[in-house]
């Protein structure tokens, strides 16, 4: 991590993401801005940053456009947005312009640290209560698609191979451990979650965990299991 990009019109809350963006990232500079014109005119103007937290309520303008310019041009940056807003109106537009994850200021600051952590393993960082919003939005998209699908009267058949891939893709491996148990190359695995999401229609491991659950595969893994036994 070489520069962060704090986007708060707040001064003192300006000055407290600075202090968790230093304490996450040791040596990190970082360049805090209190308007959505400051911060396009910085990440348009050649300025290179690696993650950004951003607030959405601006003087001037909602985050959602800094997010969005961040995602557009520097696409490597990780942008955060650190919020009050805990609604589906500003949640969705959020990670749709490109959050790599969205964080409540009403946490304490030793929270804030440890989600903003998860970023050097490549996970989101997401406060709790937006992560249940999240998982109950794809739990009820995964519904509505389900219902959709039986009144057209199909159904999704996935071969042998496939279905040993969703059953580890579901129970939170690894593409690298996947390839591992099943002795195969990383990109063969790959193609297969390709195809499998493709098959599906979902287009994430939250989603496709619900879709196994739904085709009963953690069941049939078990009595597979207990039959070779």
């Amino acid at each position: 991590m070489k520069q962060a990009l704090i986007v708060e019109d707040l001064a003192e809350v300006r000055d407290w993401l600075a202090d968790i963006a230093r304490s996450v990232f040791p040596g990190i500079a970082v360049k805090a801005l209190g308007r959505v014109d400051e911060a396009l005119a910085s990440v348009g103007g050649g300025e290179a940053f690696d993650v950004a937290l951003v607030d959405l309520g601006l003087p001037d303008g909602t985050g959602i456009d800094v997010v969005q310019a961040l995602h557009r041009q520097q696409p490597r940056c990780m942008a955060v947005v650190v919020t009050i807003f805990d609604d589906d109106e500003h949640l969705f537009p959020a990670l749709q312009a490109g959050a790599f994850g969205y964080l409540l200021k009403d946490q304490a600051r030793e929270a804030l640290v440890a989600q903003l952590q998860r970023i050097a393993s490549g996970e989101p960082p997401l406060s709790p209560p937006i992560a249940r919003r999240v998982l109950s939005y794809f739990t009820a998209t995964a519904a509505q698609r389900m219902a959709l699908a039986r009144q057209a009267g199909g159904e999704v058949r996935l071969t042998e191979r496939e279905t040993e891939v969703l059953q580890r893709v579901a129970k939170g491996y690894t593409l690298p451990e996947i390839a591992v148990q099943l002795e195969l190359s990383r990109h063969t695995i790959s193609d297969y979650v390709k195809q499998i999401y493709r098959k599906l229609n979902v287009s994430s491991r939250a989603e496709a965990a619900l879709e196994a659950q739904r085709l009963g595969l953690f069941g049939r893994g078990r009595r597979a299991q207990e039959h070779t036994a």
